[in-house]
């Protein structure tokens, strides 16, 4: 699997495979459920993490869609996900700005973003959260974040939960092309060229901590 910050033409050739209409969110074709696209024009946070900017218009709880151009999803102070469950597949998160903080029923939690990858893998069952704090108070939080859904082969299902953290400037990257039509290859699974990505380092009922300052810079607590 690789995440490249050049876009495919809007036109498929002959020889593209399958046109599958992707939707909201993009339901994939097998093992791939399904992928969603967040991008969220947050404004300034207050001392909650969540917007200054107030939530009284706000249908808290279910909050999609709104045409301010940011969303509370079904956070009510944080924007985000609270606790859910997930069984028997993966998540892959990608979070290109902003920052998540992470928890799950194993004990483990994250705060990750700004170009970190992270793998959850439900297996038998895991509850946790998503959550996206509003770090900086004193100017906008814009976010955006990929996450797919991949389903487990059966023998898999019921293997226990944990998780996996990629950071950054860890991640393997390839740069093809010049300026002006350059394409810039992230690998975060599998190979692409002489890049292979990163062994997946499990984390399980341990804490693995990142840091992010509303200035961008980061200090890393990482599980071993």
């Amino acid at each position: 699997m690789t995440f490249t910050e050049q876009s495919r033409p809007a036109t498929p050739t002959a020889t593209a495979g399958r046109v599958v209409e992707l939707g909201h969110p993009w339901h994939g074709v097998g093992p791939f459920l399904f992928a969603a696209h967040h991008v969220d024009a947050y404004p300034a946070g207050n001392e909650q993490m969540g917007p200054a900017a107030g939530v009284a218009d706000r249908e808290l709880g279910s909050d999609f869609g709104h045409p301010s151009g940011w969303n509370m999803y079904h956070g009510r102070t944080v924007p985000g996900f609270p606790a859910h469950p997930h069984r028997g597949f993966e998540t892959i998160t990608i979070v290109r700005r902003g920052v998540v903080d992470h928890a799950d029923s194993t004990g483990a939690s994250a705060r990750y973003g700004d170009g970190d990858v992270q793998w959850v893998t439900a297996g038998r069952g895991v509850s946790h959260s998503e959550m996206f704090p509003l770090l900086d108070t004193d100017s906008d939080n814009p976010f955006e974040l990929y996450q797919i859904w991949l389903n487990l082969p059966a023998r898999d299902k019921t293997a226990d939960p944990e998780f996996t953290m990629q950071w950054r400037e860890d991640i393997p990257v390839v740069t093809r092309g010049e300026d002006g039509s350059r394409a810039v290859v992230r690998v975060i699974a599998g190979r692409f060229d002489d890049a292979t990505a990163l062994a997946r380092r499990r984390t399980r009922g341990r804490r693995t901590r990142r840091r992010t300052s509303p200035s961008g810079s980061s200090t890393s607590n990482r599980a071993r």
